[in-house]
């Protein structure tokens, strides 16, 4: 395995603690750190491999949370890892409700605008890490490597690997990085 050009991340049950079904993270106080997370995150920055998180938001869209409280969820995020050491260069989201747009994963606009951001000829070259088959599919759409983090390997069938958490799947992934002797 190549060195990945970059490492988008979901947010809700791969960096932080998903809110209840039908419920969302709408103000900063709800925001909780999975275990390892930032730690996964660290080990990526001494890697030198961008991150960005790629979140759906659709709780802007039904009136539960604005732009604004979404911006307050990224800073404390982006607080919270720091205090660990670690952090994420991007952060995309998308607001709309389901089957509106096409920036909302499965679809691939906030993977392009990272692909974007961080001057890359395509995503081929990326892994898409997430909890949910939403995540999968936007990474295959755009020829990214995949894991899928669940405790049940059967829930993967469209997935490169599967994980049980951040952690491991980033220290898989670098475990199977091989540098190029520097010569």
């Amino acid at each position: 395995m190549r060195r990945p050009d970059a490492v988008l991340l979901d947010r809700d049950g791969t960096i932080s603690v998903k809110a209840p079904e039908s419920a969302y993270v709408t103000s900063p106080e709800e925001l909780v750190l999975l275990p390892g997370a930032a730690t996964a995150i660290r080990r990526l920055n001494e890697a030198c491999i961008p991150v960005a998180v790629v979140t759906n938001q659709r709780g802007i869209a039904r009136g539960r949370m604005t732009e604004a409280d979404l911006e307050a969820v990224h800073a404390r995020l982006e607080r919270v890892l720091a205090a660990e050491g670690a952090r994420v260069d991007a952060i995309f989201h998308c607001p709309h409700e389901e089957g509106t747009c096409g920036c909302r994963k499965p679809g691939t606009v906030m993977l392009e605008r990272a692909c974007e951001h961080f001057g890359l000829a395509s995503l081929r070259g990326t892994v898409m890490i997430g909890d949910a088959l939403s995540d999968v599919q936007a990474g295959r759409a755009v020829g990214a490597r995949t894991v899928l983090l669940t405790a049940a390997s059967a829930d993967a069938p469209a997935a490169d690997a599967v994980a049980t958490s951040l952690l491991a799947a980033v220290d898989l992934m670098l475990s199977a990085w091989t540098p190029t002797p520097v010569r």
